[in-house]
């Protein structure tokens, strides 16, 4: 039998590059090893985004994030696309899982402070929301009882604490979950165009999946190098260079790539040289996905059927998880003795 692995991503617009290199890549690979679940997250979207006009907007964000992962090769009848709103057990199961961890232990998470840094939200004015994400986290993880999460480094922590809560459930109620396995990537974090950190929507710094190829062509030239190579034949620093880290990640010329190299180093070669070859291989790369995402597209009604399909599944999968929890904590038997003796008094 295999083992589940769970994963997914927040709605907040279409993936790009740096989506594919951290994740998508990687669960294209496992599904024919793992049963899938991957999750449109879209309640932990609130955490940054609450307002009315980021939720309406969400609608048609759902439906990107699930086109851009079967363009990518994720296959709906390998891996359950689900989407996590829709999934009723997942606020009880958050609920009950709050009362097994401390303030001090999410505070104490990094990822939290830089969350609300990235979403402009000043440390007075952290929603209770965002301080409980790692907890709606574990929730997600829990629920299909997943063994395997694959997580990028600045998230083990959270895989660590979905552990902790769920080891202290079987502690006191008896074991119902397996301990879920931090599954580490071993690709670098893709670097923005800007060449200033990670490609994030929220900085602008991004190549889409869905990007046609003159988009491409205009992003990658303005792409950041180095600033100090004001001419060709000076020589240029290809460490840090975000035109090189695409060229590792999506040329498959290796003799080229390290030949631009040598010549970048030594100023033998232009930066609109590197550039235009970096172009060709996106597009060349991108391509099939564009054509695959289009053809989805083009299918009216198929994408909403799979997310609602895959949370029909999760949903049966969600309820018998929530039933064995209450079973072992005993969650219902009070209610279920006042019925009895309510109806025992009716028929007197």
């Amino acid at each position: 039998m295999k083992q589940v692995l769970l994963t997914g991503d927040r709605p907040t617009g279409k993936l790009h590059l740096g989506h594919y290199v951290g994740s998508i890549r990687n669960r294209v690979a496992l599904q024919d090893r793992f049963e899938c679940y991957l999750i449109i997250a879209d309640l932990h979207t609130l955490t940054t985004r609450p307002q009315k006009k980021e939720i309406l907007e969400m609608r048609g964000h759902i439906t990107d994030v699930a086109l851009d992962w079967l363009a990518c090769g994720i296959d709906p009848e390998k891996s359950t696309i689900y989407l996590q709103s829709a999934v009723p057990e997942i606020y009880e199961m958050n609920l009950l899982f709050e009362m097994l961890v401390s303030l001090n232990r999410l505070i104490g998470l990094p990822s939290l402070k830089e969350m609300a840094r990235n979403a402009h939200i000043p440390e007075e004015s952290i929603p209770f929301g965002l301080i409980g994400y790692p907890v709606l986290q574990t929730a997600d993880i829990l629920m299909p009882r997943a063994h395997v999460v694959p997580v990028g480094k600045d998230n083990e922590a959270h895989v660590e604490l979905a552990r902790d809560i769920a080891r202290r459930f079987n502690q006191y109620y008896g074991e119902v979950f397996p301990l879920p396995e931090a599954m580490l990537s071993d690709t670098p974090t893709l670097m923005g165009t800007d060449g200033k950190g990670k490609m994030s929507k929220s900085v602008g710094n991004t190549i889409f999946l869905s990007d046609d190829p003159k988009t491409v062509e205009k992003k990658v030239r303005m792409m950041y190098t180095d600033p100090n190579r004001i001419h060709a034949d000076v020589p240029g620093t290809v460490e840090g260079n975000p035109v090189f880290q695409f060229h590792d990640e999506f040329n498959p010329n290796k003799e080229e790539i390290e030949e631009l190299k040598k010549r970048y180093r030594e100023g033998k070669v232009s930066d609109v040289e590197v550039k235009s070859r970096l172009t060709e291989e996106l597009n060349k790369f991108l391509d099939p996905i564009r054509e695959r995402r289009k053809e989805f597209e083009g299918k009216k009604g198929l994408i909403e059927k799979i997310i609602y399909d895959g949370t029909l599944k999760m949903r049966e999968v969600a309820q018998e998880t929530v039933k064995e929890m209450h079973g072992a904590m005993g969650i219902g038997g009070s209610w279920k003795k006042i019925s009895r003796l309510a109806r025992d008094y009716c028929k007197r």
